[in-house]
């Protein structure tokens, strides 16, 4: 079992830059795919972007490729979604998951994913 708590999120301008992070503990950290999702008031949860155990496969959302890049660092339990030119549409709470993996799968689903953490808010201003 893992538990995922994030952190990073705040108000920002349009245009600015966040960085969230999502810090595991648990099981070792490169048995997980680890994924991001977001919410907006009033929407169902989005897929953002995922990796694969140990970060050498990494898919994105049309909607935040090439501006968000996600990445790890399985040494200290950790994945980031750092996310440039934010827009107001991109407010949300943003979410970590993540699922055991036997292999180097990137999972897209929220259905694929075991474990969540609680969330942290973004709040992109115009």
């Amino acid at each position: 079992q893992v538990q995922l708590v994030e952190s990073g999120g705040g108000l920002v301008q349009a245009g600015g830059s966040l960085r969230l992070s999502c810090a595991a503990s648990g099981r070792p950290f490169s048995d997980y795919a680890m994924g991001w999702f977001r919410q907006a008031p009033g929407k169902e949860r989005e897929f953002v972007a995922a990796i694969s155990r140990v970060g050498t496969r990494k898919e994105y959302a049309d909607s935040v490729r090439r501006r968000f890049s996600v990445s790890r660092d399985n040494a200290i339990n950790t994945a980031y979604l750092q996310m440039n030119n934010l827009k107001p549409e991109d407010t949300a709470a943003y979410f970590c998951a993540a699922r055991l993996t036997t292999t180097g799968t990137l999972l897209l689903r929220e259905n694929d994913y075991t474990y969540w953490g609680q969330g942290t808010q973004v709040q992109v201003s115009s």
